[in-house]
Protein backbone atom coordinates (compact mmCIF):
# COMPACT_ATOMS: atom_id res chain seq x y z
CA UNK A 1 0.00 0.00 0.00
CA UNK A 2 0.89 3.78 -0.78
CA UNK A 3 -0.10 6.43 1.10
CA UNK A 4 0.08 10.11 -0.53
CA UNK A 5 -0.97 12.35 2.24
CA UNK A 6 -2.76 15.88 1.13
CA UNK A 7 -3.60 19.06 2.43
CA UNK A 8 -6.31 20.23 1.11
CA UNK A 9 -7.98 23.80 2.14
CA UNK A 10 -11.37 23.89 3.29
CA UNK A 11 -13.88 21.71 1.80
CA UNK A 12 -15.41 21.23 -1.82
CA UNK A 13 -14.27 19.15 -4.32
CA UNK A 14 -12.40 16.67 -1.68
CA UNK A 15 -14.74 14.09 -2.68
CA UNK A 16 -13.04 13.45 -5.71
CA UNK A 17 -9.94 11.57 -3.61
CA UNK A 18 -12.06 9.01 -2.44
CA UNK A 19 -12.81 8.69 -6.28
CA UNK A 20 -9.09 8.51 -7.28
CA UNK A 21 -8.97 6.00 -4.20
CA UNK A 22 -11.35 3.43 -5.53
CA UNK A 23 -9.83 3.05 -8.90
CA UNK A 24 -6.00 2.36 -7.98
CA UNK A 25 -5.05 -0.73 -6.65
CA UNK A 26 -3.02 0.05 -3.50
CA UNK A 27 -2.96 3.12 -3.36
CA UNK A 28 -4.44 5.23 0.16
CA UNK A 29 -5.05 9.00 0.07
CA UNK A 30 -5.46 10.42 2.95
CA UNK A 31 -7.10 14.40 3.36
CA UNK A 32 -6.14 16.76 6.02
CA UNK A 33 -7.94 20.18 5.89
CA UNK A 34 -6.07 23.22 6.19
CA UNK A 35 -8.06 26.87 7.74
CA UNK A 36 -8.71 28.50 4.13
CA UNK A 37 -8.71 31.79 6.29
CA UNK A 38 -10.92 33.80 3.44
CA UNK A 39 -12.87 31.85 0.78
CA UNK A 40 -11.64 34.24 -1.91
CA UNK A 41 -10.03 33.51 -5.48
CA UNK A 42 -8.41 37.15 -4.81
CA UNK A 43 -4.31 37.09 -5.21
CA UNK A 44 -4.14 38.52 -1.11
CA UNK A 45 -6.58 35.82 0.00
CA UNK A 46 -4.64 33.46 -1.50
CA UNK A 47 -1.24 33.87 0.10
CA UNK A 48 -2.29 33.93 3.19
CA UNK A 49 -4.31 30.62 2.76
CA UNK A 50 -0.89 29.26 1.35
CA UNK A 51 1.24 30.79 4.41
CA UNK A 52 3.83 27.62 6.16
CA UNK A 53 2.13 28.09 9.78
CA UNK A 54 -1.40 26.78 7.99
CA UNK A 55 0.11 24.06 5.87
CA UNK A 56 2.38 22.83 9.14
CA UNK A 57 -0.15 22.55 11.60
CA UNK A 58 -1.82 19.21 9.17
CA UNK A 59 1.83 17.73 9.16
CA UNK A 60 1.44 15.62 11.96
CA UNK A 61 -1.96 14.43 11.52
CA UNK A 62 -0.37 12.91 7.63
CA UNK A 63 2.54 11.63 9.33
CA UNK A 64 0.70 9.32 11.82
CA UNK A 65 -1.69 8.48 8.81
CA UNK A 66 1.79 7.13 7.14
CA UNK A 67 1.93 9.00 4.33
CA UNK A 68 5.16 9.02 2.13
CA UNK A 69 4.80 11.95 0.33
CA UNK A 70 3.00 15.65 0.92
CA UNK A 71 1.20 17.35 -1.74
CA UNK A 72 0.03 20.28 -0.43
CA UNK A 73 -3.47 20.49 -2.78
CA UNK A 74 -4.09 23.21 -3.99
CA UNK A 75 -2.84 25.22 -7.15
CA UNK A 76 -4.03 28.94 -6.54
CA UNK A 77 -2.63 29.08 -2.81
CA UNK A 78 0.87 28.07 -4.63
CA UNK A 79 1.33 29.68 -7.95
CA UNK A 80 0.20 32.98 -6.85
CA UNK A 81 3.55 33.05 -4.88
CA UNK A 82 5.50 32.77 -8.21
CA UNK A 83 7.53 29.99 -9.30
CA UNK A 84 10.68 30.75 -6.47
CA UNK A 85 8.23 31.44 -3.72
CA UNK A 86 6.32 27.79 -4.62
CA UNK A 87 9.33 26.11 -4.48
CA UNK A 88 10.24 28.01 -0.96
CA UNK A 89 6.32 26.88 -0.03
CA UNK A 90 7.34 23.09 -0.32
CA UNK A 91 10.65 22.91 0.77
CA UNK A 92 9.17 24.11 4.01
CA UNK A 93 6.62 21.59 3.68
CA UNK A 94 8.77 19.14 3.30
CA UNK A 95 11.00 19.99 6.18
CA UNK A 96 8.01 20.04 8.37
CA UNK A 97 6.83 17.02 7.50
CA UNK A 98 10.42 15.03 7.09
CA UNK A 99 9.02 13.74 3.78
CA UNK A 100 9.04 14.53 -0.21
CA UNK A 101 6.71 16.84 -0.37
CA UNK A 102 5.40 19.25 -3.90
CA UNK A 103 1.91 21.32 -4.64
CA UNK A 104 -0.34 20.92 -7.46
CA UNK A 105 1.31 24.09 -9.07
CA UNK A 106 4.06 21.55 -9.64
CA UNK A 107 2.08 19.12 -9.99
CA UNK A 108 0.40 20.20 -13.18
CA UNK A 109 4.18 20.97 -14.88
CA UNK A 110 5.59 17.64 -14.35
CA UNK A 111 2.07 15.95 -15.26
CA UNK A 112 2.16 18.24 -18.42
CA UNK A 113 5.68 16.62 -19.46
CA UNK A 114 4.89 13.48 -18.76
CA UNK A 115 1.72 13.68 -21.28
CA UNK A 116 4.52 15.00 -24.13
CA UNK A 117 2.59 18.46 -23.81
CA UNK A 118 4.98 21.02 -24.59
CA UNK A 119 2.09 23.35 -25.68
CA UNK A 120 -1.33 23.65 -23.59
CA UNK A 121 -4.46 25.66 -22.97
CA UNK A 122 -5.98 26.62 -19.38
CA UNK A 123 -9.41 26.24 -18.53
CA UNK A 124 -9.46 28.09 -14.88
CA UNK A 125 -12.32 28.95 -13.05
CA UNK A 126 -10.74 32.07 -11.72
CA UNK A 127 -11.02 35.24 -12.15
CA UNK A 128 -8.78 36.59 -14.98
CA UNK A 129 -5.75 37.99 -12.88
CA UNK A 130 -5.32 34.90 -11.12
CA UNK A 131 -5.88 32.77 -13.76
CA UNK A 132 -2.70 35.35 -15.38
CA UNK A 133 -0.66 34.41 -12.69
CA UNK A 134 -0.85 30.29 -13.71
CA UNK A 135 0.00 30.56 -17.18
CA UNK A 136 3.15 32.76 -16.18
CA UNK A 137 3.95 29.89 -13.82
CA UNK A 138 3.62 27.56 -16.44
CA UNK A 139 5.82 30.04 -18.22
CA UNK A 140 8.95 29.85 -15.85
CA UNK A 141 8.80 26.27 -16.00
CA UNK A 142 8.88 26.53 -19.66
CA UNK A 143 5.51 25.27 -20.46
CA UNK A 144 3.80 27.34 -23.42
CA UNK A 145 0.20 28.89 -22.79
CA UNK A 146 -1.14 29.36 -26.12
CA UNK A 147 -5.05 29.86 -24.70
CA UNK A 148 -6.13 30.28 -21.30
CA UNK A 149 -10.13 30.78 -21.33
CA UNK A 150 -11.30 31.88 -17.31
CA UNK A 151 -14.66 31.77 -15.48
CA UNK A 152 -14.58 34.14 -13.02
CA UNK A 153 -15.41 32.20 -10.20
CA UNK A 154 -14.62 34.32 -7.09
CA UNK A 155 -14.67 31.89 -4.39
CA UNK A 156 -13.98 27.91 -4.02
CA UNK A 157 -17.42 27.13 -2.88
CA UNK A 158 -19.13 28.74 -6.04
CA UNK A 159 -16.37 26.23 -7.83
CA UNK A 160 -17.43 23.15 -5.85
CA UNK A 161 -21.42 24.01 -6.83
CA UNK A 162 -20.34 23.38 -10.89
CA UNK A 163 -22.05 20.94 -12.57
CA UNK A 164 -20.67 18.89 -15.62
CA UNK A 165 -21.88 20.94 -17.91
CA UNK A 166 -20.09 23.95 -16.58
CA UNK A 167 -16.97 22.52 -16.82
CA UNK A 168 -17.03 20.49 -20.52
CA UNK A 169 -18.09 23.91 -21.87
CA UNK A 170 -15.05 25.56 -20.13
CA UNK A 171 -12.47 23.12 -21.12
CA UNK A 172 -14.09 23.17 -24.66
CA UNK A 173 -13.99 26.81 -24.87
CA UNK A 174 -10.19 26.58 -23.82
CA UNK A 175 -8.79 24.02 -26.82
CA UNK A 176 -7.19 24.98 -29.77
CA UNK A 177 -5.31 23.13 -32.14
CA UNK A 178 -2.15 23.83 -31.29
CA UNK A 179 -2.52 22.60 -27.55
CA UNK A 180 -1.29 18.78 -26.62
CA UNK A 181 -3.25 19.04 -22.81
CA UNK A 182 -6.00 21.02 -21.53
CA UNK A 183 -5.46 21.86 -18.31
CA UNK A 184 -7.59 22.40 -15.37
CA UNK A 185 -6.24 24.13 -12.43
CA UNK A 186 -8.82 24.02 -9.47
CA UNK A 187 -8.64 21.46 -6.49
CA UNK A 188 -12.20 22.79 -6.02
CA UNK A 189 -14.02 21.54 -9.12
CA UNK A 190 -15.07 18.16 -9.21
CA UNK A 191 -13.02 16.60 -12.36
CA UNK A 192 -12.54 13.42 -12.03
CA UNK A 193 -15.44 11.20 -13.20
CA UNK A 194 -15.60 13.37 -16.24
CA UNK A 195 -12.59 12.66 -17.36
CA UNK A 196 -13.26 10.56 -19.80
CA UNK A 197 -15.62 12.98 -21.17
CA UNK A 198 -13.66 15.93 -21.07
CA UNK A 199 -10.60 14.41 -22.52
CA UNK A 200 -13.35 12.86 -25.76
CA UNK A 201 -14.52 16.16 -26.63
CA UNK A 202 -11.26 17.28 -27.30
CA UNK A 203 -9.42 14.59 -28.41
CA UNK A 204 -6.41 14.99 -26.13
CA UNK A 205 -5.24 14.84 -22.77
CA UNK A 206 -6.88 16.74 -20.08
CA UNK A 207 -4.92 17.39 -16.79
CA UNK A 208 -6.96 18.88 -13.55
CA UNK A 209 -5.99 19.81 -10.05
CA UNK A 210 -7.10 16.99 -8.33
CA UNK A 211 -5.88 13.90 -10.61
CA UNK A 212 -2.40 15.18 -11.08
CA UNK A 213 -2.49 16.10 -7.27
CA UNK A 214 -2.15 12.11 -6.21
CA UNK A 215 -0.51 11.81 -9.52
CA UNK A 216 2.91 14.08 -8.03
CA UNK A 217 2.33 12.09 -4.73
CA UNK A 218 2.95 8.92 -6.15
CA UNK A 219 5.14 10.11 -7.98
CA UNK A 220 7.48 11.72 -4.93
CA UNK A 221 6.45 8.28 -3.19
CA UNK A 222 8.24 6.30 -6.35
CA UNK A 223 5.35 4.43 -6.82
CA UNK A 224 5.11 3.21 -10.39
CA UNK A 225 3.04 1.39 -13.00
CA UNK A 226 -0.24 2.84 -11.57
CA UNK A 227 -2.84 2.70 -14.08
CA UNK A 228 -6.38 3.36 -14.52
CA UNK A 229 -7.91 4.31 -17.91
CA UNK A 230 -11.03 6.39 -16.06
CA UNK A 231 -8.35 9.00 -15.03
CA UNK A 232 -7.79 9.96 -18.18
CA UNK A 233 -4.16 10.09 -20.25
CA UNK A 234 -1.57 10.84 -17.55
CA UNK A 235 -2.93 7.71 -15.55
CA UNK A 236 -3.73 5.30 -18.54
CA UNK A 237 0.22 6.10 -19.54
CA UNK A 238 1.93 6.12 -16.16
CA UNK A 239 4.85 3.96 -16.40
Amino acid sequence: MTTVGLLYPGHSAEDDYPRIEALLTGVNVPVVHTDIGEDAHRVDALLRMGEEDRLAAGVEELRLSGAESVVWACTSGSFVYGWAGAREQVRSLALAAGLPASSTSFAFVRAAQAVGAARVAVAASYPEDVAELFAQFLGEAGVEVVATVTGGVATAAEAARWGPGQLLALVRAADRPEAEAVLVPDTALRTVALLPELEEAVGKPVLTANQVTVWEGLRLAERHGVRADELGALFAGRD
